[in-house]
């Protein structure tokens, strides 16, 4: 079939279409496909209206955030209205955190297929039997409306094996951090991670880290970041217990093929973090001897060991404090990350919270402020949104005018609202 397919090309979902485009690279449906990116600010409508005349079909593909689903609902809606008569020869597809967790609403707005968790085998699949006009239905991850819009899901696609798939797009320069670590056996109850990925933790190979690692610094890149739930648990074969051993043997391998060139490795800060039980003297002594870090992002979320139960978070409060203090003895700044208005928080839990930040930013810590935000397919889906309470406002504004917090807490407090609404069909898009 004379077939393109163009990504709806946002900066905050670059990394999911870029592990999307190397896994048509891997399978050589690039020479095959012409791939096109549309950008938020040019006119959609128009660039569409040129591919429809090049090609007989032409899929338009959105991957997105829950936090995002107003716009994509807006733009939805335009292009159904603009292409009403050439609607046949457009097909809407989504995947990514939202329409994972929201198959039947983002099918409801008007996309034709939904690619639910991860879609690197999946996608191709698709891709290939529309080019060659074959049947898709027995393609695992899919989800679609019939004719009777009776909701058809042709079942959970296996689990990726990272080594098997590129990490990013060589082939059209779409490079990110490399995904070292898929899934988290914790199953925090607001988190959508390991409902997307599960719980079962797989790791990419040091061997195959280092080869594109080796291919970026062909290409003249010399930083180096990664993606990964929690960084310290690379090589644990449940991702609950530390592996020293694989840690360092990474670290070092990556030290010893990047330094020659004046590299730098940054390995547990954005765009990952730790968990504060495994902040330890030895997990830091590796990366003071082998990264470029100057800080450590750690996963706090609460000041009250009861919220961190309720959340299933697998620590407790003692945990922070220790990871904290061990982090800023090594020279490293700690940059913790809470989220305000979690379900079942009392005035005792706040003011925990309150104690334990004020403490931290004593020892010059840095707090990363969230609000709870209730998120599709998470035990947490349908409570009530994060509200910010009064002393914790004042508490912020304190640590803010000191340079000691940062963080969007008051956009996702609206958005909390908003997304609440939506999940109880309070507000129709």
């Amino acid at each position: 079939m004379n077939l393109s397919l163009a990504f709806f090309d946002l900066k905050s979902n670059k990394y999911s279409i870029n592990a999307l485009l190397g896994a048509l690279e891997k399978e050589e449906l690039m020479e095959k496909i012409s791939v096109y990116f549309l950008k938020p600010k040019t006119s959609l409508a128009d660039e569409i209206s040129e591919l429809l005349k090049k090609f007989k079909k032409v899929i338009i593909a959105f991957s997105f955030f829950t936090t995002q689903i107003w716009d994509i609902a807006s733009i939805i809606k335009s292009l159904q209205e603009v292409f009403r008569q050439k609607r046949e020869k457009l097909i809407f597809i989504a995947g990514g955190p939202h329409p994972t967790g929201d198959i039947k609403g983002v099918l409801d707005l008007g996309f034709d297929f939904v690619f639910v968790g991860e879609a690197e085998k999946s996608f191709p699949e698709f891709i290939k039997a529309l080019y060659l006009n074959k049947n898709f239905s027995n393609i695992k991850g899919i989800a679609y409306l019939n004719e009777n819009k009776e909701l058809i899901y042709t079942g959970r696609s296996k689990k990726v094996d990272l080594n098997s798939y590129p990490p990013f797009s060589l082939k059209l320069n779409r490079i990110n951090p490399i995904e070292i670590t898929r899934g988290c056996p914790f199953g925090c109850y607001y988190c959508q991670t390991p409902r997307i990925f599960g719980k079962s933790i797989r790791h990419r190979s040091i061997e195959n880290i280092l080869k594109y690692v080796e291919l970026l610094l062909k290409r003249g890149i010399k930083d180096f970041r990664f993606i990964t739930p929690n960084a310290f648990s690379y090589g644990s074969p449940d991702g609950k217990t530390l592996n020293l051993e694989a840690l360092e043997t990474l670290l070092k391998e990556l030290y010893k093929l990047v330094k020659p060139f004046g590299g730098r490795i940054f390995f547990g800060s954005f765009p990952s973090e730790v968990r504060p039980e495994h902040v330890t003297e030895e997990t830091l002594a590796l990366v003071k001897n082998y990264t470029d870090n100057d800080n450590l992002v750690i996963g706090a979320q609460s000041g009250s060991n009861r919220i961190l139960e309720l959340c299933k978070r697998g620590h407790t409060v003692e945990d922070v404090y220790r990871a904290v203090k061990l982090t800023i003895k090594a020279g490293l700044k700690a940059k913790v990350d809470f989220i305000f208005g979690l379900p079942g928080e009392n005035k005792e839990d706040i003011k925990a919270t309150i104690k334990v930040m004020e403490d931290l930013a004593k020892m010059r810590a840095i707090i990363h402020a969230h609000t709870f935000m209730p998120l599709p397919q998470t035990p947490f889906a349908y409570k009530k949104p994060g509200k910010l309470d009064p002393e914790i406002v004042k508490t912020i504004n304190k640590l803010l005018g000191k340079g000691l917090l940062f963080g969007d807490w008051k956009a996702q407090e609206e958005l909390s609202e908003k997304i609440y609404k939506y999940l109880h069909k309070i507000d129709i898009l």
